[in-house]
């Protein structure tokens, strides 16, 4: 349930309520159909669509489904997993061609900026302190930004490209800066774990990896493995290409 696939496919309504479910999952075992439909203004067709993308028949099957997730992620909160699993995950999407074309264009893209500018928080700050130092190792001139309130003046974004890494796509301290640099009709690609994800849709280029996002207890854990391989991959493409 819930599957990387299947949050692939999600619409943006979809995505919605999957986001809504996953944050009261709780509450929505003992809701109507109706009740969750109202709660996240959505039809009760789109949710039973939605049931039917996560291999369910009805809503009354997704519930128990839900509840014995639920279940099984309160017997595991303390259980990390193999640090080999995540990376399998990825490599099992690595061949696809649309990655690879992603990647080409975004370096097409980078290649004609004066400079890169990363942007992330948390673990993707460090990640974002890593690419800037990749790529100018590779020769092309970056920084990084891991604080939300750095001033970047027009001066540095003018003719840069911006590489946002987030794993969720949804930081808050992320989207504004991104904001400013769409206005500014800046080129933005962006490194997330999912394509619906708000600062996915703000991209120029987007790439995603979808690994299954991981916690330990109230700390998310999740792999930054295929961040960086992309990173890298990304950097080699556009050093290729200079």
């Amino acid at each position: 349930m819930f599957t990387n696939e299947q949050i692939s496919s999600y619409n943006d309504l979809e995505m919605s309520l999957f986001n809504y479910i996953m944050q009261n999952m709780d509450k929505v075992t003992y809701m109507r159909i109706r009740e969750l439909a109202d709660a996240t203004h959505v039809s009760t067709t789109t949710v039973l669509r939605f049931c039917k993308k996560n291999d369910c028949e009805g809503f009354s099957e997704f519930k128990v489904k839900l509840k014995m997730l639920l279940s099984q992620q309160r017997t595991s909160t303390r259980t990390l997993k193999s640090p080999h699993q995540a990376a399998y995950e990825f490599f099992e999407r690595f061949q696809h061609p649309n990655l690879e074309e992603k990647i080409k264009n975004a370096a097409q893209l980078i290649s004609k900026a004066s400079g890169v500018i990363f942007i992330g928080t948390g673990s993707s700050g460090i990640m974002a302190e890593y690419g800037a130092r990749y790529f100018s190792s590779l020769g092309t001139f970056s920084m990084y930004i891991d604080d939300p309130h750095f001033p970047v003046h027009a001066k540095m974004r003018k003719n840069s490209v911006t590489i946002a890494l987030s794993t969720s796509g949804e930081n808050p301290f992320t989207l504004p800066l991104l904001k400013q640099i769409k206005q500014e009709k800046n080129k933005i690609v962006s490194i997330t774990n999912n394509r619906q994800s708000t600062i996915a849709k703000m991209s120029d280029i987007n790439i995603s990896y979808y690994v299954a996002e991981e916690f330990y207890e109230s700390a998310n854990i999740t792999t930054q493995f295929p961040v960086l391989f992309l990173v890298e991959w990304l950097a080699k493409e556009v050093s290729k290409i200079e």
